[in-house]
């Protein structure tokens, strides 16, 4: 089992910045591909981006290639997403996921372990 917990959530005004963070426990880390989703209110979660087991490779959805970086430290057992130039269809639930792969993709059940999410909310 890997036990995923994020955190950084939280109201900015459009156009700034967000942090957010998933720890993960139980296993080992750095044998999980790592992922972002997020979910609105009434729509359905969608991929954000994702992140190979090393950490060399990453793939990101084109709603936000270069405003967000996900990048992860294998020895704090961490994911990140840092999110810039935040826009008001940013908000959502943002959750982490680990696949037990070496890359993983865009399709949720390619996933095997989510977090409980975090709310980012973004003003206009």
């Amino acid at each position: 089992q890997v036990q995923l917990v994020e955190s950084g959530g939280g109201l900015v005004q459009g156009g700034g910045s967000l942090r957010l963070s998933c720890a993960a426990s139980g296993r080992t880390f750095s044998n999980y591909a790592m992922g972002w989703f997020r979910q609105a209110p009434g729509k359905e979660r969608e991929f954000v981006g994702a992140i190979s087991r090393p950490g060399g490779r990453t793939f990101y959805a084109g709603s936000v290639k270069g405003r967000f970086t996900i990048y992860r430290d294998n020895v704090k057992n961490t994911v990140y997403l840092q999110m810039n130039s935040l826009k008001p269809e940013d908000t959502a639930v943002y959750y982490c996921a680990a696949a037990d792969r070496y890359y993983s993709g865009v399709a949720a059940d390619e996933y095997d372990y989510w977090g409980q999410g975090t709310q980012v909310t973004v003003s206009s």
